[in-house]
């Protein structure tokens, strides 16, 4: 809750590499997959760059806004349009949503288990063991988890490469290219929704990271990296092995093609994610309850909550749902950021604000803070209903632009609304 002063800012490659982390995990893999499953490779790559054109504009609009004040991005929403209350709601968003990533990723972890047993435990409880495990973990600080998160990234790109390799050495490239999807159909709209709504949440964090930057221009680089890395790369590896081998299903991928080495990777994947997952969701809750009451709720109960709700999440069967789940967030996000990118780049409400007390090195003046920001709060709703509502284009598209445009209207509105009245008492007082 404070600004990163200049002389700590951090060199490009430590950022980025944060950065890229978060879109080459899993759940790209599983995308991609799905993708590959659904559509064709024309389709599906082009659902991948318009969704990627989505993230990156707004991504870099954000990025170079927490650079520039040296906020995480639920701060930074305090002076653009949602005021106090309304950055706790949307941190509340964030960690609900993480939440829902944690069941998804439960989910694939006790496949791989239940896998591993020969299905002696069956999906139900081999979900319930894993989730609850993890959440024992991560709530009392067991150090075993910085050992799976320093060994899960290079092992899930070691492992994505020879699947690669073992799986396409033996099929003819351009007929599994030009050959038809097996899956339920996906229209490309659907398709760029989904993509964005696989790395939207990514996208609102992005500041958390780029506040430590030093240059605009590192933000637009590591924006690039991660959509290249983590969006064309390991999406389009996802997307061929799926056709090879016929399926959407990750564990079924993994143990297929690269047996015990695949499900390992599973697990230390699923491991490392979700610690993220379960850790800043509960303390975007404790720092939510914390703003509107005042009163500090001990980590590890949150945490134990949290982990139950997910691990319920899993068992329910999130991971059936997982379409639907990243469409969801690929409607309900991108108001958000719109909002925010319109009252920082557009509106500059705060910008007299902003500048004053970064000249200083401190956050604005709690009195001047605005308490909760209606017009933002109703512009976001509003477009994610249009997102919802209307297929037409891209939903997520739609959605971001509806709530621009609403925000800017309630605000012109209201903003000559009151020059008018003030000038109407002048006048009455002349």
């Amino acid at each position: 809750v404070s600004r990163v002063p200049l002389s700590v800012r951090l060199p490009f490659l430590n950022v980025a590499l944060v950065h890229i982390g978060m879109l080459t995990a899993l759940d790209q893999f599983m995308l991609g997959a799905v993708l590959g499953h659904s559509m064709t490779l024309g389709q599906a790559f082009l659902a991948i760059f318009i969704g990627s054109a989505i993230f990156g504009v707004v991504t870099v609009g954000l990025g170079y806004a927490g650079m520039k004040e040296g906020m995480s991005g639920s701060l930074l929403a305090r002076w653009c349009g949602f005021g106090r209350i309304g950055s706790v709601l949307i941190g509340l968003v964030i960690a609900i949503s993480l939440i829902g990533w944690f069941g998804v990723q439960n989910a694939v972890f006790a496949k791989a288990l239940n896998f591993a047993m020969a299905d002696k435990l069956g999906f139900g409880w081999s979900a319930a063991l894993s989730g609850m495990a993890l959440t024992l973990l991560v709530a009392f600080g067991f150090r075993a988890l910085r050992f799976t998160a320093k060994i899960a990234v290079p092992m899930f790109v070691i492992v994505v490469g020879y699947i690669s390799i073992m799986t396409l050495s033996g099929h003819n490239i351009a007929e599994l290219i030009a050959s038809a999807p097996n899956g339920e159909a996906i229209s490309i709209s659907a398709g760029a929704t989904m993509v964005v709504g696989g790395c939207i949440v990514a996208s609102l964090i992005t500041p958390d990271m780029t506040r430590y930057s030093q240059k605009g221009k590192h933000v637009f680089w590591m924006t690039m990296m991660s959509i290249i890395v983590g969006e064309f790369i390991v999406n389009g590896l996802a997307i061929i092995i799926a056709r090879a081998l016929n399926t959407a299903d990750v564990v079924t991928i993994m143990s297929q093609a690269a047996g015990g080495i695949g499900l390992i990777a599973v697990i230390f994947s699923t491991l490392r994610v979700n610690d993220i997952n379960l850790y800043s969701s509960s303390l975007g809750i404790a720092n939510a309850i914390e703003g509107v009451t005042g009163k500090k709720l001990r980590y590890v109960s949150i945490t134990l909550v949290i982990g139950l709700i997910g691990t319920l999440l899993s068992v329910a069967g999130i991971l059936d749902r997982f379409i639907d789940f990243l469409t969801l967030l690929g409607v309900l996000f991108p108001p958000i950021i719109g909002v925010m990118l319109v009252d920082y780049y557009i509106l500059r409400t705060h910008k007299v604000l902003l500048e004053t007390s970064r000249a200083e090195g401190l956050l604005p003046d709690s009195a001047q803070t605005p308490l909760i920001g209606w017009p933002a709060i109703i512009a976001s709703i509003a477009g994610a209903i249009v997102g919802l509502a209307f297929e037409w284009g891209v939903p997520a598209f739609n959605s971001l632009l509806a709530a621009s445009l609403l925000y800017w209207l309630i605000k012109y509105y209201t903003n000559n609304h009151v020059y008018f009245r003030k000038l109407g008492h002048n006048q009455n007082l002349k």
